[in-house]
């Protein structure tokens, strides 16, 4: 069973509606404090990108469909603050705001992961080493450029019952051919849980539009996902 994340080709949902080449980057002057701020939590090194995504994924359904996308990255890292202790929902909440910063002011012990704080002056070189997932792999890749693939099914996470994947339901099941070895990289279904990084090869796999859906606007289209080995099989 799937999330309501997992919504990819799903019919009803209406059209998805492109935003203007001209748009701002940021449609409110909040969105940008969301990222920054979750950025700026990241760096603490208290987890990794699959846990994060898999925090917004865990949101409840109603809220998930109710929350503006940086509302879902907001309540995600609320969960996560919490879930690892960093904060508590007392802080959160505000509870703990007349007992100082946090830095050692006003007779206040600093916070343990003060020191790990991402600092205005760092930010630009921190934005540009960016968070790079290849590593090296004892696994040897399964497939060439050209192979016939088919994604394994049933879908979903086999390490951890209803845990985070990047094979997205729509492509469970579906037939297409290797375009492009991308080299070893995380296993996101295993560093989301905590369970290591289990690396192995990563592919661009190119899927005809109509072996994705019953009914293509256009059936020549065709659709590349980056899927992990283990989640394909031969054909």
């Amino acid at each position: 069973m799937s999330r309501v994340h997992d919504m990819g080709g799903r019919f009803g949902d209406g059209p998805v509606k492109p935003e203007p080449q001209d748009a701002p980057v940021f449609a409110e002057e909040w969105h940008a404090r969301a990222l920054a701020i979750t950025l700026a939590c990241g760096a603490l090194g208290q987890w990794n990108i699959d846990t994060s995504r898999h925090a917004r994924e865990r949101l409840a359904p109603l809220d998930y469909t109710r929350f503006s996308y940086y509302e879902k990255w907001l309540a995600g890292l609320a969960s996560l603050l919490v879930e690892k202790q960093v904060l508590s929902a007392e802080d959160l909440a505000g509870a703990a705001a007349a007992a100082g910063d946090g830095t050692g002011a006003e007779g206040v012990a600093p916070h343990p992961l003060a020191a790990r704080a991402l600092k205005a002056a760092d930010v630009a070189a921190a934005l540009a080493k960016g968070g790079p997932a290849d590593r090296p792999s004892a696994i040897a890749p399964s497939f060439a450029p050209g192979d016939a693939v088919r994604c394994r099914r049933p879908g979903g996470n086999r390490l951890v019952e209803g845990g985070h994947t990047r094979l997205p339901t729509y492509a469970v099941g579906a037939t297409g051919h290797i375009l492009w070895l991308h080299g070893s990289h995380v296993l996101p279904d295993s560093a989301a849980h905590g369970l290591g990084e289990a690396p192995e090869p990563l592919y661009a796999v190119v899927f005809p539009a109509d072996a994705l859906w019953s009914h293509t606007e256009h059936p020549g289209d065709e659709v590349v996902l980056d899927l992990w080995q283990s989640y394909l099989e031969p054909v």
